[in-house]
């Protein structure tokens, strides 16, 4: 019954993928570097709310504080001068790394605080995550303070992101691409399965005798660990990482993005960072003046979207598709028979 749905899914996904990798040949350098590059490192960060929402019942508010974590830690122990921080000018891909081990490490800490929390409890505790991180990375000048770390060295295979964004357009792709496919393989594990119990009934795992709390916490670190992956190509992608761009807007961005995309489904996570960067790197030319209202033009789309598919834009789709694989498997006369036979009922 599903092979019709299931197919045209797959088909869209070849063709994007394809698009995606051709994308330095079919588009400008504008929208490959800036639009796509941008929108692939927040999907995945917006990726890793969406696990914990769809699969292990959490939404959680610290994703942005975590992938700061990764990119301050990068600048730290990347740079070798001419900025704020350590400047231990380290190993790129050692700092990338340690970088991405120490963001996961946060995440376990935070994951082992708020796993026994539910509900608004669980999402209070992880707001409060990302505002300590962006006090800490601000008061603490030896790190960071609020002027914020230069990425001024980047691995070989990388080059330079401003003389050559394609390199670090690719990078982010793959970097989304083994994020989509850990995810869609996890949830399939053992572990997968019992996340989702535990999400749908925790007083009956608990009663079966899964460890609830251990579950949540390492689902929070998994997603930790995405996050991270965010935060370096964040880091490469903006040039410097500061607590501003890890403050509460990009806290809030990041559900934005999530609630537009669809909370109940992976894929949602790049739709919706595609069209939150659409909106804010566009309507300024349409704006003008007015450009600086950009969050309000979002909150009415982010308004919009939840009041026709609560479940977001892969909600829509999922109806598109309901419908199309409907009419693949009825005949042409069957319509008007199925409606009256309904309608009797």
């Amino acid at each position: 019954m599903r092979a019709p749905r299931v197919s045209v899914e797959r088909g869209v996904g070849l063709v994007i993928v394809a698009l995606f990798l051709l994308a330095p040949v079919l588009f400008s350098s504008y929208f490959v570097g800036t639009i796509l590059t941008e929108t692939l490192w927040l999907g995945i960060a917006a990726a890793s709310l969406i696990f914990l929402s769809a699969y292990g019942g959490m939404v959680s508010l610290a994703q942005a504080g975590i992938y700061g974590v990764a990119g301050i830690t990068l600048g730290n122990m990347v740079a070798n001068g001419g900025s704020r921080g350590l400047n231990l000018g380290w190993s790129p891909w050692l700092s990338v790394g340690l970088a991405i081990l120490t963001a996961t490490a946060v995440a376990f800490v935070f994951g082992a605080v708020a796993s026994r929390s539910t509900g608004i409890y669980f999402l209070m505790l992880t707001l409060v995550f990302s505002v300590i991180v962006y006090y800490f990375f601000g008061q603490v000048t030896q790190l960071s303070g609020f002027g914020g770390v230069q990425i001024n060295r980047f691995p070989g295979l990388l080059g330079n992101p401003a003389e050559d964004p394609n390199r670090l357009y690719y990078a982010t792709f793959v970097g989304a691409a083994f994020v989509y496919v850990a995810i869609r393989y996890i949830v399939k594990t053992p572990f997968g399965f019992a996340l989702q119990g535990v999400r749908d009934d925790p007083v009956r795992m608990s009663a079966l005798g899964f460890n609830v709390p251990l579950h949540r916490m390492l689902a929070f670190t998994l997603a930790g660990f995405f996050a991270a992956i965010s935060g370096i190509l964040s880091a490469w992608f903006n040039g410097i990482v500061a607590p501003s761009s890890i403050d509460l807007n990009a806290t809030i961005n990041i559900l934005i993005i999530a609630v537009i995309g669809g909370l109940l489904r992976v894929e949602g996570a790049w739709l919706g960072a595609f069209v939150f960067v659409i909106i804010n790197n566009y309507l300024q030319d349409v704006l003008g003046s007015y450009g600086d209202r950009i969050t309000t033009v979002v909150g009415l789309v982010f308004l919009i979207v939840v009041l026709i598919s609560p479940d977001g834009l892969m909600g829509l789709w999922d109806r598109l598709l309901a419908a199309i694989s409907s009419r693949l498997r009825r005949g042409p006369g069957e319509p008007a028979v199925e409606a009256s036979a309904g309608h009797g009922a």
